[in-house]
């Protein structure tokens, strides 16, 4: 929580949260995760060369960049159209062009906003949110998306009634711009168990809360399945109960947030299927941190767990 990455654009200076990142320096270097990530590797190409293997196409697929920092965007852009990945997220105005130039979108971009632990539950706030979103929603839509993502902040003794009146007030303020725009503002759920002490929006209900004071459809939740499994668990359940606030998904290995393969405890096949039974048409991104040393091939991996029939 105390680290923070800092993205300059020339109409501003924006920081997010790096605690997600942490994990990435401790990748093991044993000769034995060594020889799990190149079996994997050797697995996939020999799985992809004997079936042509192709995507479904049931659930669209994206990749969040931090997870790969270690990987130039130019590689992983075109590890993506290998994979065969649409989108490459949490990206700012800067990174777009690159996307572009791969024939790729972003379906769930940054660039505005304070960070996690600074957002619209905060009146103080209010201002300096708003000022930054309305410079970026327009450069959203006109790089041809649709979505930027946006934080609750921490409580910092606030309860939570009251931080769900103070960021519907905030929010409201951006809503005329956004639908004039047709961009949709996307409130992560985190955690506050493990990785984000103090994050407001740790719960689905309280997001689903706010989206109705909001009361405008470019207003969704981004329901993150492993920060969600972490606080309620019950994830199917809480997909199929609030899936008309959800405008977005991410994934992570749990515990760990590590790969989504065996070595985790959620189902992630049967996930994508009842987000699928939804009719959910938006993304579905990777967002774990892969342990093994051949981390694009772990992201094949997930990307074909997560692709149902």
């Amino acid at each position: 929580m105390s680290i923070y990455k800092v993205f300059t654009i020339p109409f501003l200076i924006m920081t997010y949260s790096n605690s997600r990142r942490s994990s990435i320096m401790k990748i093991a270097g044993s000769v034995v995760l060594a020889t799990v990530g190149s079996a994997l590797t050797h697995r996939l190409e020999a799985a992809d060369k004997a079936v042509g293997y192709k995507l479904k196409g049931k659930i669209n697929h994206s990749v969040c960049r931090w997870c790969y920092e270690k990987v130039s965007l130019e590689d992983l852009c075109k590890a993506a159209n290998d994979i065969g990945l649409q989108s490459i997220e949490l990206v700012g105005p800067e990174e777009w062009p690159t996307l572009k130039k791969y024939g790729l979108t972003s379906a769930l971009p940054w660039g505005a906003g304070m960070g996690i632990q600074k957002g619209f539950n905060d009146p103080q706030y209010h201002n300096a949110l708003v000022k930054s979103y309305e410079e970026v929603i327009p450069l959203v839509a006109k790089a041809g998306f649709n979505q930027i993502i946006c934080f609750s902040g921490n409580r910092n003794g606030m309860d939570d009634e009251k931080g769900l009146k103070n960021a519907a007030i905030g929010l409201k303020r951006l809503m005329p711009l956004a639908e004039k725009h047709k961009v949709t503002m996307v409130m992560e759920l985190l955690n506050s168990k493990v990785n984000h002490k103090d994050y407001m929006a740790d719960r689905t209900h309280w997001g689903a809360a706010l989206a109705d004071q909001v009361g405008s459809d470019r207003f969704k939740l981004l329901y993150d399945i492993y920060h969600m499994q972490i606080m309620e668990g019950d994830v199917i359940a809480t997909i199929n109960k609030f899936q008309k606030y959800i405008s977005h998904y991410h994934t992570g290995g749990v515990p760990g947030r590590a790969e989504i393969d065996e070595t985790q405890e959620l189902n992630y096949p049967a996930i994508m299927k009842a987000i699928a039974d939804t009719g959910y048409k938006g993304f579905v991104a990777q967002e774990f941190v892969p342990k093994r040393p051949d981390k694009l091939a772990s992201l094949k991996q997930g990307v074909q767990i997560c692709d149902i029939a």
